[in-house]
């Protein structure tokens, strides 16, 4: 059976817009690995330390970058007062220990990063460690989750189909209009009113991705601008601030998109 805390107020907010919850809890008791795929800023890192808080295991997670190797996630030796000891990485940690190990932007890292979580991803769910000469095998309670944005694949940057084929897969997108409300008001404790105007807002924007903009404004970036609104920020400033300035750098393209916020907010 799959525990749930006693305490519901130490586990992180996250509005569930279909049955995501339900392949988590499926993927963690059957010991399958995890993909989320979906644009920056949508919910992927919440969810994911929402469901480690649900189902109370530690959550290790690791924002993946062009300079993080396997070594990184594994471990390697370190000198210590003259001594040199091994120091366990976080997936090595997470692979003793029990706990989900989280990779965000999974494609971001080194080829050799994959390589290194194979083994973990198929029934034999083990980890060499070539340098120590150990093979940890993953407990019942180790979770890999790995993510990625599509929205920024390109030849030099994709997950080869032999490592997607190794995971469960879960589609995340911007919430329901109703229900990124929900979230922007609960996160902040601004007005729904206003809340409702700050997603039509965004609405707007997403529209432009693809033409004026690379990526449609996040659901991170609308709860920032309703916390400066809440803080006493007028809406004019906070939107700029929020949800034009770290869109674009292009002047022309500012300046459209304080149109849309004109035509919005009036």
């Amino acid at each position: 059976m799959l525990a749930n805390p006693e305490n519901q107020a130490s586990i992180p907010f996250y509005q569930p817009v279909g049955d995501e919850c339900e392949v988590f809890e499926r993927a963690f008791k059957l010991k399958l690995p995890l993909l989320l795929k979906g644009p920056t800023g949508c919910g992927k890192t919440r969810f994911v330390s929402h469901m480690a808080a649900r189902l109370k295991l530690p959550v290790s997670t690791v924002s993946c970058h062009d300079d993080l190797a396997a070594a990184d996630l594994t471990g390697r030796y370190l000198l210590k007062g003259g001594e040199t000891v091994w120091a366990d990485g976080p997936l090595t940690g997470a692979v003793r220990n029990g706990g989900i190990c989280y990779l965000d932007e999974v494609v971001e890292a080194r080829k050799d990063v994959t390589v290194v979580i194979h083994p973990l991803t198929d029934d034999r769910r083990i980890l060499p460690l070539d340098r120590t000469g150990e093979v940890l095998e993953a407990p019942d309670d180790f979770m890999l989750v790995i993510s990625y944005n599509p929205g920024y694949q390109n030849i030099l940057k994709s997950l080869k189909p032999s490592t997607r084929q190794r995971f469960l897969a879960l589609d995340f997108d911007f919430p329901p209009a109703a229900t990124e409300i929900i979230i922007i008001a609960t996160e902040t404790g601004l007005d729904e009113d206003r809340c409702s105007l700050l997603v039509r807002l965004a609405a707007k924007l997403r529209g432009l991705k693809g033409q004026d903009l690379e990526e449609g404004v996040s659901t991170r970036l609308l709860v920032y601008c309703a916390s400066l609104i809440v803080d006493g920020m007028s809406l004019e400033r906070a939107v700029e601030v929020a949800l034009i300035e770290p869109l674009t750098d292009d002047p022309d393209v500012k300046t459209g998109l304080k149109d849309v916020v004109q035509a919005i907010f009036g």
